[in-house]
C-alpha cells in the first residue's frame, strides 16, 4: 500500500511546475487525472523531441497520469468537471492568471459544493498585488527573485540549467498539499493554497539575502565557486582536468595544507588564516594552489582529497550522471512505458523501503478520455448528446 492510495487528483496543468507537483502525488500512490486540450494538450509536449520523439520535459513530469481531452469552455464541460470533483481530493491548477475564476473553478465557488476539496493555485506572483496578472516563465522569475544577479561570472550573469523556480514553485505544492491532506483528516474540511513562483525561489534565495541584508554589499557572482568561501570550487589538476572541491571550517583549511599541498606552513600564514581573509586575498591563495595541483593530475588530486577527508567532486556532464557508479550501485534507475516504449527513469529520491514508488505509463493525449467519461456514467453516445464537451485525441 502506498500513502496516497485512494486519494484523486484532478489537474488543470502545463509546463513544469504543477506537472512535477502532480507527478510526484502520482509516485506516493494518488491518482492523477491530468485534463488537457483537446488536438495540442500540455505545450510542453512540444518542447522538443529527444526522447524517442516526446519532449524530454514531459516525460519527466508526467509518468502515473491519466489524460482526459477536455475543452474547458466548451459547453457542459463544467458539468463534466463537476463530476470529476464529486470524489476527488484535490485540485491543482497552474492557468493564466484568474482563468480558474473566470472558469468556476476557483476556491471560492467550489468550496460549497466540495467541503472536503483542496485547491492549490500555482502562479507567477501569487493572486494579488500589483504583479498578480504579470506572465510568468521559469527565467523570468530567476530574475525577479535576484538569482541571476548572484550567479554567472563577474563579466556576465547565467540562468540555472534546469528550471530551477519552477521546481521550486512545484516542490511547495507537493508538500503543502501533503500538510493539507494531514489537516483535513483533524478538520473534515478542504483548504486552498496559493504557491508563487516568486515566493518559492525568493525562499531558497534566503542565504544572499540575509548576506546582503540593510544594505550590505551583496555575494559576488563567482563562477561555478563558492561566492563566500574560500578555496570553495573549480581547480585545474596539471593533466587539465577540474577538481571541484570545497573547505567548510579552519581544521579543514589545516588539513588541506598539510596533506593536499603539502605545505603546513601557509595554514599559519596571516593573509589566510581565517576564511574572511582568505576570501580577501582569493587572487594571491588561488595562485598559490593552482600551482602545486599543476604538478599533480585529477586522480591524484582526488587521492589526496579523500585521504585528507575534504570534501571533492568530479565536474560531470549529462552522459556521465546517467552512467554515474553511486546511482548504479543503489540500483535507482528503473523503467517506465510510454506511447513510444520503454524509456528509463531515476527512481524517486528518499521513498521508503515500506512500499513501491508508483512507476507507470507516460499518457497519450487524451488516452484515457473515453474510459473517464464512462466511469462518470457518460456513454460515447451520451457524449455526444452532451455538445460534444470532451474530444478524444488518442
Amino acid at each position: 500500500m502506498r500513502p496516497l492510495d485512494g486519494v484523486k487528483v484532478v489537474t488543470l496543468e502545463h509546463a513544469i511546475a504543477a506537472p512535477f507537483c502532480t507527478r510526484q502525488l502520482a509516485d506516493l500512490g494518488a491518482r492523477v487525472i491530468k485534463i488537457e486540450r483537446p488536438g495540442s494538450g500540455d505545450f510542453a509536449r512540444a518542447y522538443d523531441s529527444r526522447v524517442n520523439g516526446m519532449s524530454s520535459h514531459f516525460v519527466w513530469t508526467n509518468r502515473s497520469k491519466e489524460s482526459l481531452a477536455l475543452d474547458l469552455k466548451a459547453d457542459g464541460a463544467r458539468e463534466v468537471i463537476h463530476a470529476l470533483l464529486e470524489d476527488t481530493d484535490v485540485l491543482v491548477q497552474n492557468l493564466a492568471p484568474g482563468a480558474a475564476e473566470r472558469l468556476g473553478l476557483g476556491y471560492d465557488a467550489l468550496r460549497e459544493r466540495f467541503p472536503r476539496l483542496i485547491v492549490c493555485n500555482i502562479s507567477g506572483y501569487g493572486p494579488d498585488g500589483p504583479y498578480r496578472d504579470k506572465k510568468a516563465y521559469d527565467l523570468l522569475i530567476q530574475s525577479e527573485a535576484g538569482f541571476l544577479s548572484v550567479t554567472g561570472s563577474q563579466e556576465e550573469t547565467a540562468k540555472a540549467g534546469c528550471s530551477v523556480a519552477d521546481i521550486s514553485a512545484g516542490m511547495y505544492a507537493y508538500t503543502n498539499i501533503l500538510a493539507a491532506l494531514l489537516q483535513r483528516q483533524k478538520t473534515g474540511e478542504g483548504c486552498r493554497i496559493d504557491v508563487s513562483m516568486l515566493e518559492s525561489m525568493v525562499e531558497w534565495m534566503s542565504f544572499p539575502l540575509y548576506y546582503a541584508i540593510e544594505d550590505q554589499p551583496p555575494p559576488p557572482r563567482a563562477g561555478a565557486a563558492h561566492a563566500t568561501i574560500f578555496p570553495y570550487g573549480p581547480f585545474e589538476a596539471g593533466d587539465g582536468r577540474t577538481v571541484m572541491l570545497g573547505l567548510q571550517n579552519e581544521r579543514e583549511w589545516v588539513l588541506f595544507c598539510e596533506k593536499v599541498l603539502q605545505r603546513p606552513a601557509l595554514a599559519k600564514d596571516e593573509r589566510f588564516s581565517a576564511n574572511p581573509k582568505r576570501v580577501a586575498h582569493k587572487g594571491e591563495l588561488r595562485d598559490i594552489i593552482t600551482s602545486i595541483l599543476s604538478t599533480l593530475s585529477a586522480a591524484e588530486v582526488v587521492g589526496r582529497l579523500d585521504a585528507a577527508g575534504i570534501a571533492n567532486a568530479q565536474v560531470n556532464d549529462m552522459h556521465a550522471v546517467w552512467r554515474h557508479p553511486q546511482l548504479q550501485a543503489r540500483g535507482r534507475w528503473t523503467e517506465v512505458d510510454s506511447p513510444a516504449g520503454k524509456i528509463p527513469a531515476l527512481l524517486p529520491p528518499g521513498i521508503p523501503a515500506s512500499f513501491n514508488p508508483r512507476m507507470d505509463p507516460i499518457p497519450e493525449l487524451g488516452q484515457h478520455t473515453e474510459s473517464i467519461l464512462r466511469e462518470l456514467g457518460l456513454t460515447p453516445d451520451k457524449k455526444a448528446d452532451r455538445s460534444d464537451v470532451a474530444e478524444a485525441s488518442a
